[in-house]
């Protein structure tokens, strides 16, 4: 079985970094990724995919990156069930385990931070 997802776009905003419960650092990352095609209008769409990033990926891309600047990710989809007493809700998000920065101002390189 595979579970693996590229996607390659534009930051929509900064980084946001949080410390869960547990003392562990997580991030959300927007991308804003256009569609290959137009729709029936003949316009392209633009899809904004939340990325969650764990740890150290999300402080070197936070320090590394700004909204505006192009980066890949490759990662995982995860899935979660939460419960309440007003129903059950379903929940998918990309979990990343790769991340490439393709542009960026503060150095000219290309960075790469795998697990």
């Amino acid at each position: 079985m595979l579970n693996s997802l590229i996607l390659v776009g534009r930051l929509t905003k900064e980084i946001e970094i949080k410390v869960t419960e547990s003392g562990k650092k997580v991030g959300t990352l927007s991308l804003a990724i256009p569609r290959s095609f137009k729709n029936m209008d003949g316009v392209y769409e633009t899809d904004f995919i939340n990325c969650t990033l764990w740890e150290e990926k999300a402080n070197i891309t936070k320090e590394y990156c700004k909204t505006g600047d192009i980066v890949g990710v490759r990662g995982r989809l995860q899935s979660s069930i939460i419960k309440k007493e007003d129903g059950t809700r379903y929940f998918l998000e990309v979990v990343a385990e790769k991340i490439t920065f393709l542009s960026n101002k503060k150095k000219d390189d290309v960075k790469n931070i795998d697990n």
